[in-house]
């Protein structure tokens, strides 16, 4: 099924957030969400995870892990990569002691191959460049095998060549485990090179739906505004 959204409410201190959103991501598709700073986009990341609570509406997904890959990486400093990897898996009550020490090694390892990085297990974050880094993350949010994977603004701070290499490997995590994943972007080159189809949103409000295609080519205001990176059109920076 993935993920569905229904009428979606979010409001902080009485000011909306979200208005009345609604969108569908079936399993193994990805939807990115786009829009201005302050448009909502981390929100709905948030609300989807548990991180948030709605004010109203429903959100709706498939049984299992929801994993969520953080602009940043966020991996610990003061753990090297196998233990960032394998923490959930040793730290959650649920799987704290599902696995051996060899089995760990084995799943770590195979994350670690879909990632492109074999064979880093006892380097720190600190070794890593940061398209590395983001690796490590992407590794880490899908060693408990989720069901649905979020992506906040994934390729931040990166390099165009990096970022290039980062979008190649959502698109084949999504491949590989069949996983709904949303990506919150404001890059058109990740739009471009990951999406299924495109939520954009403005002032809590969205203002398009549809594939990148029909983004680059539909003539609104809004879509062309945002397509051109223009400073003119309906869209205000808060």
């Amino acid at each position: 099924m993935g993920i569905e959204v229904k009428h979606l409410y979010k409001s902080f201190d009485k000011k909306p957030i979200l208005e009345d959103i609604s969108f569908k991501v079936d399993d193994g598709k990805i939807l990115s969400v786009v829009g201005f700073s302050g448009s909502g986009k981390s929100t709905v990341l948030k609300l989807i995870s548990g991180l948030l609570e709605k004010d109203s509406g429903e959100i709706i997904t498939t049984g299992g892990d929801i994993a969520m890959v953080f602009q940043y990486s966020a991996l610990f400093d003061s753990l090297n990569v196998f233990d960032n990897i394998s923490f959930a898996l040793q730290e959650r009550k649920d799987l704290r002691n599902k696995y051996t020490q060899k089995e760990l090694e084995k799943i770590v390892a195979e994350k670690l191959e879909l990632v492109g990085l074999s064979g880093i297990e006892n380097k720190f974050p600190s070794e890593l460049s940061g398209g590395m880094q983001k690796r490590v993350s992407f590794a880490r949010a899908i060693v408990t095998e989720p069901k649905i994977i979020l992506y906040d603004e994934p390729t931040a701070g990166l390099d165009p060549i990096s970022s290039t290499l980062i979008e190649d490997y959502i698109v084949r995590l999504k491949n590989e485990t069949n996983a709904a994943s949303i990506v919150v972007t404001h890059q058109m080159s990740t739009i471009r090179r990951t999406a299924d189809s495109v939520l954009m949103l403005y002032n809590g409000h969205a203002v398009f739906e549809g594939t990148p295609d029909e983004l680059c080519k539909e003539e609104t205001p809004y879509t062309r505004q945002f397509v051109e990176a223009a400073l003119d059109g309906p869209m205000k920076m808060n």
